[in-house]
């Protein structure tokens, strides 16, 4: 091993996951000689003699929560060990590098397949180099691409991580239970203008071997799985690899149960594998449907419509899987009809279970580099880029869309820290939405019966 250089990995938070983000590159630095220590900021703490020790430390920054508590990190590390050099890597910190570099929060950036850059950058400054000229890490002075080369992938390292006990569990009709993660893909084939993954991998996907996959899906049963989640960007942009992975997943391994993220045209491209998936093991399946409105599908060009979703439920619900949308409730082209529109179809549909009320005040996330950025009616809404909390402002033309976001934000958040029951914070969700239409809040009809669907105990958000 190479001890020359104190590396020091730290995840924020990846949606109460045993960070992945963290893994991997254990592994890869692992295997190139190096050790590392990691920490995984949302359960452990970040120490003085931790930030003391440390001459590398590299951020994960895969979503954008976990960018902005990296941030935070960051000022603490570079207020108390200024001669350490500090790295994000990650969707996010590829689109927010000049920000970071203009905050002085980061020496280096890297992206996309970032662990063979990363690898190269600590090999750099053992020797007692520098982050200048390396391929694939951005620093203040050189603007890099993310790295989009296939690369070879070693078991995830999760040892040194806290065990699946102090992450979320599964609930799925059988109490609590321990849920993993993993991914058998990365990057994604789509490019919807709204998603960090496009303005960083441009249509690209990378398969993880199947070999790779079970290896991890094997540690994480033997320390307890009984529930996994495949947590890539979409499952079924390569199907033949999903049905691989998840039919030796239940051949060896029958009583585990899994889900997956995968988009409403997969859904229905592939309607004839979902009873086998069920068969196999699936409960439930993230889809981002986003809005029921074709015109807000259209601008945030997610490949499929408002008649595509119902389509989509029916092909999960014959074959006896729970979808559980995620939305983007607010945007600048969703009218206060649409979101009206919105909260009867959820009603209708017996689908208030299905979605965690946070969705219904997730507002549009504009991160620098998004292409929406510049969308051609841009400057009807689009406002100051917000240095601080990485994302562009925008307004709504309509000013009682953002009046309702910030009613609607609010109230969900108190429900959240009361605990309240999810029909409760939806009626009172609708009720507001109908206030501030105007209108008189419907007397409720008739909705489909649906049981409770199985979900992990820590909501979608991004």
């Amino acid at each position: 091993m190479v001890e020359a250089l104190n590396v020091l990995l730290l995840a924020c938070y990846e949606l109460g996951h045993q960070p992945l983000s963290l893994a991997w590159p254990l592994a890869f630095l692992r295997r190139a000689g190096f050790r590392a220590e990691a920490r995984d900021l949302s359960l452990q703490h970040l120490s003085d003699d931790d930030i003391a020790r440390a001459d590398f430390v590299a951020l994960a920054a895969p979503m954008h929560t976990a960018l902005r508590l990296g941030a935070q990190a960051a000022r603490r590390l570079r207020a108390r060990n200024p001669r350490a050099h500090l790295c994000f890597f990650g969707l996010y910190a590829q689109l927010n590098a000049a920000l970071l570099f203009e905050q002085r929060l980061a020496d280096s950036v890297i992206a996309g397949e970032a662990e063979s850059a990363l690898i190269e950058l600590v090999r750099a400054l053992s020797a007692g180099g520098g982050a200048s000229g390396l391929p694939g890490v951005t620093t203040p002075a050189a603007r890099r691409t993310a790295t989009l080369t296939r690369l070879s992938f070693p078991v995830p390292e999760r040892a040194a991580l806290p065990a699946l006990t102090e992450y979320a569990r599964y609930l799925g009709g059988e109490g609590a239970q321990l849920a993993g993660y993993v991914e058998a893909s990365r990057g994604c084939l789509h490019t919807c203008r709204h998603c960090p993954i496009t303005p960083v991998y441009g249509g690209r996907f990378f398969v993880v071997p199947a070999a790779v996959v079970l290896a991890d899906i094997a540690q994480q049963i033997e320390a307890g799985a009984q529930h996994l989640t495949f947590g890539d960007p979409d499952f079924l942009n390569g199907p033949k690899h999903a049905l691989a992975i998840t039919r030796e997943l239940h051949r060896r391994w029958p009583n585990v149960s899994f889900d997956f993220t995968t988009k409403v045209e997969h859904i229905l491209q592939q309607r004839a594998v979902f009873t086998e998936f069920a068969q196999l093991g699936c409960t439930f399946v993230v889809s981002a449907i986003e809005s029921i409105s074709d015109r807000v599908l259209a601008r945030l060009h997610k490949g499929h419509t408002a008649a595509d979703i119902d389509a989509a439920l029916g092909v999960l619900e014959a074959a006896g899987i729970a979808m559980q949308p995620t939305l983007v409730a607010f945007t600048p082209w969703t009218t206060l009809e649409d979101y009206v529109g919105q909260i009867e179809w959820i009603r209708e549909r017996g689908l208030i279970a299905h979605i965690p009320p946070v969705q219904l005040s997730i507002r549009l996330l504009l991160p620098p580099g998004s292409p929406l950025a510049a969308a051609p009616d841009a400057g009807e809404w689009l406002g100051d880029l917000d240095a601080e909390n990485f994302t562009y402002r925008w307004h709504h033309p309509d000013p009682r869309m953002d009046a309702l976001h910030s009613r609607v934000a609010a109230r969900v958040a108190e429900a959240e820290r009361c605990g309240e029951d999810s029909p409760t914070t939806f009626e009172s969700v609708r009720a507001l939405a109908y206030a501030t239409a105007g209108q008189a809040v419907p007397a409720w009809r008739a909705a489909p019966r649906r049981a409770r669907p199985p979900r992990l105990t820590e909501n979608w958000f991004c």
